[in-house]
Parts: C-alpha cells; structure tokens; sequence
C-alpha cells in the first residue's frame, strides 16, 4: 500500500458535526451509490433554480479573491489539495453513514433545508418531471448537535425560536415526531418532552390538525431538527416516490363497504382473538 507523499494531507472523510444542517434521504435497497448520484444532480439542478443569480455572485467573489492569492492556489494544487468541483458543487456535501438505504447530505448557505425540499416536492405535486429512479424519502433539518439532552436543548432554541418565540407570535397548533437510528441513549418519550417544554405554554399539541410539525432525527451521537409546515401530509411526508407513483390504497370488500379490507395483520390479529 503506497503512503501518501510528503507533503500532501491524508483525507479526512466528511461528518456530521454540530451546527451543521443538511438533508437526510432513503433509497432503495442497495441502491445507494446510484441514489447519492441522483440527489447530487437533483440538488444542484434546484441551487441553480431558487439561488442561481446569488450563487453566480458568490463565484465572482470567489474568483477575485483567487487572484489576489495566486501563490496560495498554485501551493495548493502542488500538494494535491485543488479542488475541481465549483462552489456550487460544494453546497452538498455526501456524508457515508452505516445504514443501509439512507444518505446525508450536508448543506451551506444560501440552502434553507426546509425550503429546499418542501419546493422539490411540492414541484414533484404539481407534476414535475421525474428524474430519478431510486429516492424515496427526503427529510430536511435545519440545525443538528450532540444527541444528548444538552444538544437537544441548544438545537431546539435555534429552531423553533423563529416558529415559536417570535415577537408577535400568535398561539400554534404542533406536534412533534422524532426518529431513531442506530441510538438506545434517549428515549423518544423523552426527546418529546424534552421539544414541548422547549416550545413552550401558549402553544397547543395536534397531532392530526397541526400547524406546524416539528422533525427530530437522531443518529447515533448526532440529532438534527426541523420545523414543516402543515401541508407535510399532503405532500407525502416529502417522500418523492409516492408523490410520483402513490401507492394503492386497500380495495374495500365487496358487500361490506363500512369495512375496509386492511389485510393480512388484521386477520392475525383476529386470529389471536379467537385463540
């Protein structure tokens, strides 16, 4: 195995860090490579529609100051460090994580997660082409921490001060959904009383009619947490492959229409009851 050559860094893999935002995505099974690829190219077409003439700016700026240091880059290209992707490219940063079927991408501002993918979906609604094969499920987050009981606390005051806290804030309707993967440390009863406290008095729980559902995905030793709006639902859960290709609803049984046909777990369920 060749080592590196002197003067040139090891590369250090991307992680997901505290502060950070980013957009979690699920895929199919063993398709992640080919899914990671999609979203690249799904992200990037989107930067370049909502933020293209700021993301043109912020090139320009980039160039200037690349003539202004001229030795930096050349010292930097010498010791392999250059970097060919533009600025744009660098708005979605892959995270590997050990799950099969899901994906990272960490983002940069001008990316406003929520934002992001709420117009990615509610365009897919509206009957946007598709151009990917293998995603499945988009969930934003607008700030993550450490997955612990101060993190939360710090996370929860960035995100939902806006929402929740603002001058002027009238009462809201919430409800709150967390999601664990690969983390036994908090318990989800706690993470939601950890969010209501956090949200304060003057605010009601719905857990049907909410104005506002607040997303807490919890990954090993890192959390994440977003704020969406009421039309989640309506937009699938921002789940891309049933906006595009619903899946059936259950037949009702012919002769008996106040009764849906809801399958095999019912009928073990009836199965049990008998026993």
């Amino acid at each position: 195995m060749a080592s590196p050559q002197k003067g040139q860094p090891n590369y250090i893999a991307p992680s997901i860090e505290p502060g950070d935002s980013g957009i979690w995505a699920t895929c199919e099974m063993g398709k992640e490579g080919k899914c990671t690829a999609e979203l690249k190219d799904l992200f990037e077409e989107y930067a370049a529609k909502l933020y293209g003439g700021s993301e043109a700016q912020a090139e320009e700026a980039s160039d200037d100051e690349a003539e202004i240091d001229i030795e930096a880059e050349i010292k930097k290209e010498v010791q392999g460090m250059k970097s060919n992707s533009t600025r744009k490219e660098a708005l979605f940063q892959p995270v590997k994580v050990d799950i099969q079927c899901v994906l990272f991408f960490k983002t940069r501002e001008p990316i406003e997660p929520v934002e992001f993918v709420h117009r990615i979906c509610q365009d897919a609604l509206e009957g946007s082409i598709k151009k990917h094969r293998w995603v499945k499920r988009l969930t934003p987050m607008t700030m993550m921490g450490k997955a612990t009981a101060e993190g939360l606390e710090k996370v929860a005051q960035s995100v939902l001060q806006p929402v929740f806290h603002a001058e002027g804030t009238q009462a809201r309707k919430f409800a709150i959904r967390p999601t664990r993967r690969n983390h036994n440390v908090m318990k989800r009863d706690e993470i939601i009383r950890q969010i209501a406290s956090a949200v304060g008095p003057g605010h009601s729980v719905d857990l049907k009619s909410y104005d506002y559902l607040i997303l807490v995905d919890v990954y090993r030793n890192i959390l994440g947490m977003s704020v969406i709006g009421s039309d989640f639902e309506q937009l699938k859960q921002f789940n891309l492959a049933e906006i595009y290709d619903p899946t059936p609803k259950p037949k009702v049984e012919e002769g008996n229409d106040a009764t849906p046909n809801t399958g095999r777990k019912d009928k073990m369920q009836a199965a049990d009851a008998e026993k």
